[in-house]
């Protein structure tokens, strides 16, 4: 992505995805969690994980990190109601298993947290799975809301949003959007 689009994922997750205190999964992590340096000193814990060690080891927002490939073990190592916030940036294209996933990202959640899903159309066409490759970007959120509407995973509140900066209606550099859900108290 561009470093517009860059700029807005951060300014997303540092400020409206993510409060002071807050406990942070960052799922399909890498070398960076997109969290302005002062957010991520004002979070009680920000996990990892990701499929590369190295990657997670240099990211510096991470308190603590774990490696797996969600592709082959979609059961997230947390007990549940841990986080008060899971993120998952540029990467539920990938994902093989994403109703397993996001069932146990509502497992991890504490009651009334929150999940946001954060993608644009750039990607790599080669890894991404098929029924994204075919779509457009309405396809995309489409897609990612029904997976958190039918994953039983206990959300509410589904929704999406374009956080692309716009001229007259054209989005100018990279598309960026948001679906996000919070977990039902019950």
């Amino acid at each position: 992505m561009d470093d517009n689009a860059v700029r807005l994922l951060t300014e997303y997750l540092s400020n409206q995805a993510t409060q002071e205190g807050d406990a942070v999964l960052d799922v399909c992590s890498s070398w960076t969690s997109h969290l302005e340096p002062i957010m991520s000193q004002q979070l009680t814990r920000v996990a990892g994980l990701g499929m590369n060690a190295k990657e997670l080891e240099a990211n510096p927002a991470l308190t603590d990190w774990t490696v797996q490939d969600l592709n082959l073990k979609p059961d997230l190592p947390y007990k549940d109601a841990t986080f008060d916030v899971v993120m998952c940036q540029l990467s539920i294209d990938y994902l093989v298993r994403p109703l397993e996933v996001l069932h146990e990202v509502g497992r991890v959640l504490k009651p009334g947290g929150s999940v946001h899903i954060l993608f644009s159309n750039r990607l790599f066409l080669s890894k991404a799975v098929g029924l994204w490759t075919g779509a457009d970007d309405l396809d995309h959120a489409y897609y990612v809301g029904c997976y958190l509407g039918f994953c039983n995973g206990n959300f509410e509140e589904i929704s999406a949003k374009d956080l692309s900066t716009r001229k007259r209606k054209k989005i100018i550099g990279d598309p960026l959007y948001v679906v996000t859900a919070t977990k039902a108290a019950a």
